[in-house]
């Protein structure tokens, strides 16, 4: 019963991750917004520390979201783009 409901889940999600996964970027200041936007890496995953001791790890949540490879994908290429098609310094984003 959980596959048959995990399955319907991702079947009404596919045509949203296929259209993120189709995205073609073309435009310079779309490409330079989106790397902007979208963080490096996971912004949730933290070390609380007391006294240089870890006493709580919060583990990286994004993998949670269930778009969160296409997005990923999609700074990929804005990244890719602004440093084959316009010759730009990518170091900026990184």
């Amino acid at each position: 019963m959980n596959s048959l409901l995990l399955s319907q889940k991702t079947d009404l999600l596919l045509p949203i991750k296929q259209w993120l996964e189709s995205r073609e970027i073309s435009q310079p200041n779309v490409a330079r917004l989106l790397c902007r936007i979208i963080p490096a890496s996971c912004p949730f995953e933290q070390e609380i520390k007391l006294f240089n001791r870890t006493i709580a790890y919060i583990p990286p949540l994004c993998k949670l979201n269930p778009f969160y490879d296409q997005i990923v994908a999609i700074r990929f290429k804005s990244l890719c783009y602004l440093a084959n098609e316009c010759n730009e310094d990518i170091t900026l984003y990184c």
